[in-house]
């Protein structure tokens, strides 16, 4: 329940809560300011401080309303303001501020609407201050939009007028305290244990590896799972707009764009990091999401010597992540013919990993893909799993079977070389019965 409501029903009026809250904020903002001291300590300080306020102030409200109001000011000073409970929630997923008035969460893949609210489209925009000034970002009518993190990895986007119509927006995609392991994915119905024992397989050989969805499908989530297999032997470089990734190994260098200045200049974008990363001697790079001419020179790393790398790209199923890639490497400026830019993506990806959001709110891995050369101008794709729905039940879940075609990929001898044996149960099939995919190597 919101202060103001708190309070109304305590007989007290909107404007005087609203003027007591503000005293209380602006003077333990200054008291904070220039001190360095721990989380723990701070919330002594500013509870302390509120109950001397309130002591001086000889305001006899009721014990809810002050339990109220020492939660907001300690959200305002010392968290996110009125989102903070939000973050806070185990439960909650995403975070939405469509303007000052209309907080959505999203709890369990279901979208809903809070009872929480910021004051003014001024309150909004000292929030997102608040969240990108330690970052080095800053958002403006010149620059109005922005990707920022939290401190616990929590990714934020934020959009503010002239762009935003109705207010500022905030979108945070928050970051899991507990990390997700590949069996969390299979015990949640995600991916099968076979699928598992696949890609597991896959990333110890050093296969190339494109995970492709739509937004909120979960690419990010798959792609730090699956880098939980690379061993800690190998020296690895991430690259993100806005750092997401936690690998666990020891050997990590993580990288991140820059912005440019007021003045246009300083900007450090993901083509720039990716080219930089090849004189750092990395066994495998990590790219969390090409969108533009940084695919291009992601493909020629993943051609010239640096196997096992991985990254994400927006599609809705394999064929369409190729569409998307050829558009990207086009994007690079470079003039280069079609067939020459699927011959690079051929001989570069070994292997597609559909992630998709189901309308139940559910992540399921629903295609993993063989890429398995050029017939023609045509780039041949081969599944290995799919997803198969079979119908809906009740409120909505989407039912289905997750299961391998019983075709085996062409770079099996690949998995083998690296000491990795593969049974044919794992494709489903009998070894007499087993269909062999094509091989380009």
């Amino acid at each position: 329940m919101s202060l103001l409501k708190t309070a109304s029903r305590a007989g007290l009026t909107a404007a005087d809560m609203l003027k007591f809250k503000k005293y209380l904020i602006e003077n333990l903002s200054r008291g904070l300011e220039g001190q360095e001291m721990p989380s723990t300590k701070q919330i002594e300080f500013v509870t302390q401080n509120i109950n001397e306020i309130y002591e001086r102030s000889q305001l006899k409200l009721p014990e809810v309303v002050k339990q109220q109001l020492t939660r907001d000011v300690l959200d305002e000073v010392l968290g996110y303001g009125p989102i903070q409970s939000l973050l806070d929630d185990p439960d909650v997923s995403e975070v939405m501020v469509n303007g000052p008035q209309m907080i959505y969460v999203e709890k369990k893949g279901q979208l809903t609407k809070t009872p929480m609210t910021f004051e003014n489209d001024a309150h909004v925009l000292r929030i997102i201050d608040k969240i990108i000034l330690p970052l080095g970002r800053r958002v403006d009518a010149d620059s109005p939009t922005v990707d920022a993190r939290l401190p616990d990895g929590s990714r934020v986007n934020a959009v503010v007028p002239p762009v935003a119509i109705d207010g500022p927006s905030i979108t945070i995609r928050k970051f899991r305290k507990d990390k997700l392991s590949i069996q969390a994915l299979v015990d949640y119905g995600s991916i099968t244990q076979t699928m598992a024992e696949f890609l597991r397989a896959c990333v110890l050989a050093r296969l190339n590896i494109v995970i492709s969805g739509g937004t909120g499908s979960g690419k990010t989530t798959l792609l730090n799972v699956l880098s939980g297999f690379i061993a800690e032997d190998e020296r690895i470089v991430t690259i993100e707009d806005a750092a997401e990734l936690q690998l666990q190994q020891e050997h990590v260098v993580r990288l991140e764009t820059k912005t440019a200045s007021t003045e246009g200049h300083g900007a450090v974008t993901i083509r720039d990091l990716v080219r930089n990363c090849l004189r750092m001697r990395p066994d495998r790079i990590v790219v969390g999401e090409c969108r533009g001419g940084e695919a291009l020179d992601m493909l020629q790393a993943m051609n010239t010597g640096h196997d096992g790398s991985m990254t994400t790209v927006h599609a809705n199923a394999p064929r369409d992540a190729l569409a998307r890639l050829e558009t990207l490497v086009l994007m690079a400026g470079m003039d280069l013919p079609l067939k020459v830019v699927r011959q690079q993506i051929a001989s570069a990806v070994d292997l597609i990993v559909q992630q998709s959001r189901m309308k139940d709110g559910t992540r399921k891995v629903t295609a993993i893909t063989e890429v398995g050369g050029m017939e023609g101008d045509t780039v041949i794709l081969t599944d290995v799993f799919k997803f198969e729905q079979t119908g809906m039940g009740e409120g909505g879940k989407v039912l289905g079977n997750l299961k391998p075609t019983g075709i085996r990929p062409g770079f099996m001898p690949r998995l083998e070389a690296a000491g990795i044996k593969l049974g044919p149960e794992v494709f489903g099939a009998d070894l007499a019965g087993m269909v062999s995919g094509r091989s380009r190597r």
